[in-house]
């Protein structure tokens, strides 16, 4: 008996039906709806992120070790809470996933803050703004290939114009070898918080990379801080203190942390990289809202060239 056969054109291919015209502006409908979704979402974070440089002062003359530890402790246990309420599902890494999850906890975290509280001593703040501000121009090129695919010249030339308007923004401050050092440090961990997600962020979502993250972060922070500043030094956090470790963990670490992976998750690495460019700019308002002079000229220029680049690389 002959196999059964898909009926054949007169070509002799396997007849096929184009989509229909609803079908095809349905799907579209629904790309646009998750990109503007996952744009709102990177955006979120970024302006939590840089609405956060006046809080972070505070922590000045805390110890900051242990300060790190409590914040991250009180971020899992958030976010551990808003997952059960929302009926989210949490699973227990496995095999290789350890290592990936190991590895944000570990560059994007710990040796992120460290960097930056040893690279503050050697460069003034502006040097390592502008070590923050070059990660879109690499998540555009290395997101892709963890991705599979193949980065988009459109999307490079986008992640370069937001690069260049958060360097006016930021400003280009003094430094010595060292304090270069330490910035591509930063440089390098601020990246790897993104691109050591692509591995584990579709079976763990969002909220799981977020709450593996955080307690291993939170698990490393207080051994260091045991050792270097002792097993009571959370009784020489003040009210201000605890207020801001309080605001750190909420709104820079549980809430930006979701929507950031989120992000990720719906526009890619390369797309939602562009998105760190919003981070001075909120700096720069939060600066103004508090207080502060108003933004000088290189600053508005800075402003004008992050969302030109924005522009560019979102309508791709």
């Amino acid at each position: 008996m002959s196999a059964l056969r898909a009926p054949e054109t007169a070509l002799g291919a396997p007849e096929t039906h184009a989509p229909s015209a609803a079908t095809t502006r349905e799907t579209w409908a629904t790309r646009g709806g998750s990109r503007l979704v996952g744009a709102a979402a990177g955006t979120g974070a970024m302006i939590c992120v840089g609405g956060s440089v006046a809080v972070s002062g505070v922590l000045a003359g805390a110890p900051v070790f242990t300060a790190e530890a409590i914040r991250y402790a009180m971020a899992c246990l958030i976010l551990l809470a808003l997952a059960r309420l929302t009926g989210r599902r949490l699973v227990l890494p496995r095999g290789q996933e350890w290592l990936w999850l190991a590895g944000i906890a570990v560059t994007g975290l710990v040796l992120f803050n460290l960097a930056l509280v040893a690279g503050s001593r050697h460069a003034e703040p502006a040097v390592l703004g502008v070590a923050v501000a070059c990660v879109p121009s690499l998540l555009a090129v290395i997101g892709p290939l963890l991705e599979g695919s193949r980065p988009h010249p459109a999307l490079v030339t986008a992640a370069l114009v937001v690069t260049c308007g958060a360097a006016l923004v930021t400003g280009v401050g003094r430094t010595n070898a060292i304090g270069v050092a330490w910035a591509a440090v930063v440089f390098a961990c601020e990246a790897a918080f993104t691109l050591l997600a692509i591995p584990v962020l579709r079976r763990h979502g969002p909220w799981g990379v977020s709450v593996h993250a955080t307690w291993l972060a939170a698990v490393i922070f207080a051994a260091i801080g045991v050792v270097h500043e002792g097993p009571a030094a959370a009784a020489c956090l003040g009210h201000q203190d605890w207020l801001a470790v309080a605001y750190l963990a909420v709104a820079v670490t549980a809430v930006a942390f979701v929507l950031w992976y989120s992000s990720v998750g719906r526009l890619g690495a390369g797309r939602a990289g562009l998105l760190a460019g919003v981070a001075p700019v909120a700096a720069a308002a939060t600066g103004v809202l508090l207080g502060g002079p108003a933004p000088r000229p290189l600053v508005w220029a800075g402003l004008a060239v992050v969302a030109a680049g924005l522009a560019l690389g979102l309508r791709h």
